[in-house]
């Protein structure tokens, strides 16, 4: 199988790389591709690969620049960071994608897949002016929250935030600060509304930013126990099938 990879951040490029290597060891990675420009120059001066893995955000355009100019037939698996709008996109054209930070597992099951669709998903099945429009709009993860605490309105920024967390039912999100707030929203949809690179959902009952982890130790049977600032009350373990993830996410 020969893969194109299309992606300007040259670590995720070369973990990509690794990944398809794990999971395809006949594979052939032939060209790595950071820009809309020349991700066009190379199309046009080589035979189609028999896929192409395609991250969004390039660093001069959209990716989707260059399957709307172009006519296709390649299968492709998009590998993105944006929310869960432009997933479920993908998903309903019958096109594969990576939500990063992504591992092993994630990318075999996209290989799967790609060979049980018949026939292969190609271009012509993507609603590219829809997506477009999603994607050209931006990411739209949550800023700030207004919260409500007795008469007072007040406007909660994320970069405020350390970390969400439940207790005795209720949301409550732990500002840097060290206050504490009740929270209108369930975990799983702020799952989908927080900056992916900033926040990680470690377990049933806590999303944590990037910048609260104060320590993390090795628990026993490949989980993780982790500390968080301002500190919480009882354990926040991260469990053993999470733990390659969350790593993964450590290292973006």
């Amino acid at each position: 199988m020969k893969i194109l990879i299309i992606e300007d951040e040259i670590p995720a490029a070369k973990r990509l790389e690794k990944l398809i290597l794990e999971c395809k060891p006949d594979a052939e990675i032939i060209e790595v591709i950071d820009t809309v420009e020349d991700a066009l120059e190379w199309f046009n001066n080589n035979d189609e690969p028999d896929l192409v893995i395609s991250d969004i955000q390039l660093a001069d355009g959209v990716s989707f620049e260059i399957y709307e100019e172009l006519d296709l037939e390649c299968p492709i698996i998009f590998a993105t960071a944006y929310d869960q709008y432009a997933i479920k996109a993908f998903e309903l054209n019958s096109i594969d994608y990576l939500l990063k930070p992504f591992n092993k597992e994630t990318l075999q099951k996209s290989f799967d897949k790609l060979e049980k669709l018949q026939p292969v998903a190609s271009l012509q099945e993507l609603d590219l002016g829809s997506l477009i429009q999603q994607v050209s709009h931006g990411n739209s993860y949550k800023q700030r929250f207004l919260i409500s605490k007795g008469d007072a309105l007040i406007p909660v920024a994320t970069s405020q935030i350390a970390y969400i967390y439940t207790e005795d039912k209720a949301v409550m999100i732990k500002t840097t600060e060290g206050k504490s707030y009740f929270l209108n929203y369930s975990l799983d949809d702020l799952e989908g509304q927080l900056d992916p690179s900033q926040f990680f959902r470690l377990n049933r009952q806590f999303i944590t930013s990037i910048n609260a982890i104060a320590k993390i130790s090795q628990y026993f049977n490949g989980k993780l126990k982790i500390e968080l600032n301002p500190a919480q009350e009882g354990e926040v373990i991260v469990s053993r099938a999470k733990t390659p993830v969350f790593k993964n996410w450590l290292e973006q």
